[in-house]
């Protein structure tokens, strides 16, 4: 082999590597600090492993006036708990729907007041988008939340740091439970989505708010039925994270 052709076979092999290590590096961290960094300090959680076949459904973006009340029917019928991370301004429109999800038993999360962008939000900018979300569901539920989860799953070590100062918990999702229901990939997408992957202790990611679809309704029409046939059970995202030691950390769920 000569000089030229390992030298094209050098640089083949490190694109190669390159490749590699950009695609399937962790997608949420934005600092080179990934999920173990974060999980072993109790900073961020992705999923809460169980020997109990426990599932934790969460919904961004809402309320919404429509999708919003279709999905907490849906939940009364098979007697299942989720977790809505809601935008503040969102709140403040439809207050009446996010009081139904608290007194029906559903826990609410932070999810900004805007949906900014927390990988480059600045500290001030960060600090807004926390605190009127967190005024914004205790004028509706007489409650503040203790979960946060950022737009897009973007976070860097501020936002970490900031969440942890104010109280509230970082929570993402399972890595394989990401429905991309937001994008209307189709109801089959989101539905196989969910059950070809469903593990004990998932936290799942799907959306109650989706500009002019009914796909994430459509879904849980046959997501819920089936896992309940399969023996699980839907708690909030406290309730998964209750019987968990958290590193520095003490998890109180909310009455």
């Amino acid at each position: 082999m000569n000089i030229l052709n390992m030298t094209r076979i050098l640089i083949i092999f490190s694109l190669a590597n390159l490749f590699i290590n950009t695609t399937y590096a962790e997608p949420h961290s934005t600092l080179g600090k990934g999920r173990e960094y974060y999980e072993k300090r109790g900073d961020i959680i992705w999923e809460v492993p169980s020997q109990n076949k426990v599932i934790a459904l969460t919904f961004d973006d809402g309320p919404d006036y429509t999708r919003t009340p279709e999905i907490l029917n849906l939940l009364k019928q098979y007697q299942a708990k989720a977790t809505f991370f809601v935008v503040g301004n969102r709140v403040e429109k439809f207050p009446h729907i996010v009081k139904q999800e608290f007194l029906e038993g559903h826990e609410i999360g932070n999810h900004s007041y805007d949906h900014a962008s927390f990988q480059n939000i600045s500290r001030t900018k960060l600090l807004t988008e926390l605190n009127l979300t967190q005024e914004a569901i205790y004028n509706a539920t007489g409650h503040k939340p203790i979960l946060f989860r950022p737009p897009g799953g973007s976070y860097n070590e501020t936002a970490v740091n900031i969440c942890k100062e104010n109280d509230l918990l970082m929570i993402l999702w399972s890595w394989d439970q990401d429905t991309k229901d937001w994008a209307s990939p189709g109801v089959d997408k989101i539905v196989n989505k969910v059950l070809n992957n469903v593990d004990n202790g998932d936290i799942i990611l799907m959306h109650d708010f989706v500009h002019n679809s009914t796909q994430t309704v459509d879904a849980l029409k046959i997501i819920l039925p089936e896992l309940i046939k399969r023996g699980y059970s839907f708690v909030t995202v406290s309730e998964l994270l209750s019987n968990k030691d958290l590193p520095g950390r003490h998890i109180e769920v909310s009455e």
